[in-house]
């Protein structure tokens, strides 16, 4: 223990009979467990004073005390010392502090302690026992955004002891410490701190860990319970995240008083809330009758953390459950949809990618599909969609070349076509008709490259400077771009709305510090919604619109419901692999989607869209 002596030392100022002696002796040899010596200073059996002392130690759990003396009285031959207590219980709890009083008087002419239980405690009586109570509180629940719970119920293995039942705690400790590593003097101390009958949680295992420990839990006065806690995430999974059960590693992750069968986020939100959501523990400190293990009195409490709380998301569980349909089949894809007039994520599905890295956090080159966002930078500087436009299979621009794998029939070649059916060769040529500061600007309108308030990591966007008319076309092209699908959910959403909306995916409580920002920095000002201009909005809406009836987003089209849209493809390469992708971004109703597949088939992503509305549509 680490202790630091605070009884002032007046030995040299008094001497016997003058009592302070007595009582510096007997607090220093208490507080440093030095028993022996500060039985010397009592007028009982120094057996019994050094048994009830360090009896104390043990059922309090002790990890240090601290005395302070306050005065002392005199009296003739009696006299009082006003001190106060400072107990360490370990584990994270507050200091208990009470203050007591030191009777003394003298026997055979030397101060002596006036021995009883209550120097202890003012309320400890003979016959009566210290123990520390302790109920653990359930994990808080993340919730969707009618407030239903993200998770089922998940079977946890607590393994415990009843204190009364076990004949060699000392040795249960050190066979379960071989087994876990958790310390074995504070397993001992938690079971010899508590009240003698009721079950005290030790360790908890989660199915796989308590599967391959079972046989080897056979220990004497081990008992294993399995319980049930809402835990296991139903969709978005990866979104919410996992939890598991506290080990020795995670131990000291945690930031209130934990013990056995509290939690821990692994993954997710429940990552990234574990503050507010870990289930705190009230503990508190009781007396009991030593014959009968009855509690007698309770002396302190301490209820726990009071910040914990359920998390409310904006996931909203028809659409999920929409999304997760949507993506079902056997192509890789990843598919966000927000809530186009608030920016609120209400699915992020997901199958064979990340619903969180992928999906949130994805940095991948959207093709043409980023003409959406050039479109309104071209619309805003003048250019008429009518204007004729051809759309070869091979063109370059500036130096820097684009080809046309599929060269549309039957339209006319004209901005409008060239958008609806994503030629590459057509909306690249386009470069030569916007600034460098009017594309980048037009980004900036719809969010690309701004700061999210996000909990999870995510990724707005990015894109180069346009230098040139290649590095421009490049943009409008869509291949030196980087954008993740929420961003690209966003631009829709932007669109359909009239007003780019920041992301939301938490609504309480406030979200922590952005996984991505370094610890001590400051914290970077979220953006703000941004309303796009009414006349762009309309001619660009149009071109959305001819992407679904008569584009590559055709494949999206509803019937009983108007969608908009674009699609496109693209090939990259990543890690010195090539992957091809396939993009629809779009909207219906209210409801923005991006959708990304890992797959050179150009309608895949926006029949995945049309799934999505189908059912989104019948859930409504």
């Amino acid at each position: 223990m680490s202790l630091a002596v605070a009884v002032p030392l007046l030995a040299a100022c008094f001497s016997e009979p003058s009592p302070h002696d007595a009582v510096s002796e007997f607090l220093v040899g208490w507080q440093t467990g030095d028993y022996d010596a500060a039985a010397r200073r009592a007028d009982a059996d120094p057996a019994v004073v050094k048994k009830a002392l360090a009896d104390t130690a043990t059922q309090l759990d002790v990890s240090s005390i601290r005395f302070s003396l306050k005065g002392l009285r005199m009296d003739g031959d009696d006299a009082t010392a006003d001190f106060h207590v400072q107990i360490d219980l370990g584990d994270n709890n507050p200091l208990w502090q009470y203050d007591n009083k030191l009777p003394l008087h003298v026997v055979d002419g030397s101060w002596k302690v006036r021995w009883s239980p209550s120097v202890i405690h003012p309320k400890l009586q003979p016959g009566q026992r210290f123990a520390v109570q302790v109920t653990p509180r359930d994990r808080q629940p993340i919730n969707d955004v009618a407030g239903n719970a993200l998770q089922t119920e998940q079977d946890l293995y607590v393994a415990g002891v009843t204190p009364a039942s076990v004949k060699n705690p000392a040795e249960l400790c050190e066979r379960l410490y071989q087994l876990t590593g958790f310390a074995q003097d504070r397993l001992l101390g938690r079971i010899m701190s508590a009240p003698p009958q009721e079950f005290v949680p030790l360790v908890t295992f989660g199915l796989k860990k308590y599967s391959q420990l079972r046989d080897r839990l056979d220990i004497p006065g081990l008992l294993v319970e399995k319980r049930q806690q809402p835990v296991a995430p139903t969709q978005p999974a990866d979104i919410i995240g996992r939890v598991g059960a506290i080990t020795a590693e995670t131990e000291q992750q945690l930031g209130g008083p934990q013990r056995a069968g509290d939690t821990i986020g692994q993954s997710g939100l429940q990552k990234a809330y574990q503050d507010q959501l870990t289930g705190s523990t009230d503990t508190k400190i009781i007396t009991l009758d030593q014959k009968t293990g009855a509690k007698v009195a309770q002396l302190e409490e301490w209820p726990g953390r009071d910040n914990t709380t359920a998390v409310r998301t904006t996931i909203d569980r028809g659409i999920q459950q929409a999304a997760d349909l949507a993506v079902s089949g056997a192509t890789p894809a990843v598919l966000v949809a927000v809530h186009a007039p608030t920016g609120a994520i209400r699915a992020v599905a997901s199958r064979g990618m990340d619903q969180e890295r992928d999906g949130l956090a994805g940095r991948f080159p959207p093709g043409t599909a980023f003409s959406v966002v050039a479109a309104e930078g071209l619309l805003g500087a003048g250019v008429d969609p009518s204007q004729k436009v051809p759309c070869p299979a091979d063109r370059t621009v500036g130096g820097a070349r684009f080809q046309q794998a599929t060269i549309p029939a039957g339209t006319a070649p004209t901005i409008a076509a060239g958008f609806a059916q994503g030629c590459v060769t057509a909306l690249a040529s386009l470069s030569r008709r916007i600034s460098s500061t009017a594309l980048s600007q037009a980004a900036s309108r719809f969010g690309i490259g701004s700061a999210w308030n996000l909990p999870l990591r995510s990724f707005s966007g990015s894109l180069p400077a346009g230098t040139s008319d290649a590095a421009k076309a490049k943009i409008i092209a869509g291949t030196s771009v980087r954008v993740s699908p929420l961003s690209m959910a966003l631009v829709a959403g932007a669109v359909a709305s009239g007003t780019w909306h920041p992301p939301t995916l938490v609504t309480s409580p406030a979200a922590p510090d952005a996984p991505d920002t370094p610890a001590g920095t400051a914290p970077v000002t979220p953006s703000r919604p941004v309303q796009l201009d009414s006349k762009t909005l309309d001619k660009l809406k149009a071109l959305m619109r001819a992407g679904v009836t008569s584009g590559s987003a055709s494949a999206a089209a509803v019937a009983g419901g108007k969608v908009y849209g674009v699609a496109s493809t693209v090939t990259y390469s990543e890690k010195k692999h090539q992957k091809n992708l396939s993009w629809f971004v779009g909207w219906q109703g209210d409801i923005a989607v991006a959708v990304l597949t890992e797959t050179s088939t150009p309608a895949a992503s926006a029949q995945i869209a049309g799934q999505f509305f189908r059912s989104a549509r019948s859930a409504a």
